[in-house]
């Protein structure tokens, strides 16, 4: 049996269903995200990963990417 996927969005994204924003949700451990827009296409990372790239963004540390 496949669990059901909650996926949420921010509420920095509006309320409407026009609002194209990324979306999350947690399902059999896994944190996956995707683009409201694309829903058929997720990327799946683990929570710790997660929060280590969250923790890498905050710092700064790719802002210059280019």
């Amino acid at each position: 049996m496949t669990e059901a996927v909650a996926w949420r969005k921010s509420s920095f994204s509006g309320h409407g269903e026009e609002e194209n924003c990324v979306e999350l949700a947690v399902a059999d451990g896994k944190v996956r995200l995707r683009e409201s827009d694309t829903p058929a296409t997720a990327l799946t990372t683990t929570p710790g990963r997660l929060a280590t790239f969250i923790r890498t963004v905050k710092a700064g540390a790719l802002d210059d990417l280019s």
